[in-house]
């Protein structure tokens, strides 16, 4: 069962939300805020295993709740719902630690396959959102190829193999799957990999393996 923590500052989207969440027999919603600061509390008291928060909510908007339950619940995957796709946005999520990014007007199933990726270890991006970001990323790739490349010369040949699996969009399980190995083995050398090369989660993980050319 995967344990959901939801927060919008708007009733009537909670309850869609919900109502979409609540169509997976697997999935669970524990808990509700209607801003930045209920949502950190309530993920303290119910430590879900996803906190899906807006970004737009009074107190406090829901990047900065992220960057607080990342830091004082760090058990807790985070992914943002909005309606807003600006850069600015996107760039702040990933730089805060979200591990996905669900648009409020995107596939209803976008938002299913966003909760099940984090909760899984994996991350998530709205299709539209990737493209943002990829179009982003391809901007100066020739500057950004060799930095990414020489950044990576600090892991080992098997790190690599894990990060490029990592950038392909493989939870733990599939990576120990496709390289034999235990799924806790795979589990320590991601976060070898985050904290060699500086990262705070996977979806930053997964955009140096493209910049660096690992997958197209």
């Amino acid at each position: 069962m995967i344990r959901v923590m939801l927060a919008d500052d708007e009733a009537l989207i909670r309850a869609g939300v919900r109502a979409i969440l609540a169509g997976e027999p697997s999935i669970e919603v524990v808990a509700e805020a209607a801003d930045g600061r209920e949502a950190v509390e309530q993920a303290r008291l119910h430590r879900p295993d996803v906190a899906l928060l807006d970004i737009r909510m009074p107190v406090m908007d829901g990047l900065e709740a992220i960057a607080e339950i990342r830091r004082t619940v760090p058990s807790t995957a985070t992914v943002v719902l909005t309606t807003f796709s600006e850069d600015e946005y996107i760039a702040r999520a990933l730089d805060g630690g979200a591990g996905g990014f669900v648009l409020k007007t995107g596939d209803p199933r976008e938002l299913i396959a966003g909760v099940r990726a984090v909760a899984e270890g994996g991350a998530y991006l709205s299709p539209r959102v990737a493209r943002r970001v990829i179009t982003h990323f391809r901007g100066g790739h020739v500057t950004r190829g060799a930095a990414a490349r020489e950044q990576l010369e600090v892991l080992t040949e098997r790190e690599r193999d894990v990060l490029r699996l990592v950038g392909e969009g493989l939870s733990n399980a599939e990576i120990a799957a496709r390289l034999h190995l235990v799924e806790g083995t795979v589990k320590a050398h991601v976060s070898a990999i985050l904290a060699r090369l500086g990262l705070r989660n996977r979806v930053q993980a997964a955009l140096l393996a493209y910049q660096a050319g690992m997958i197209g």
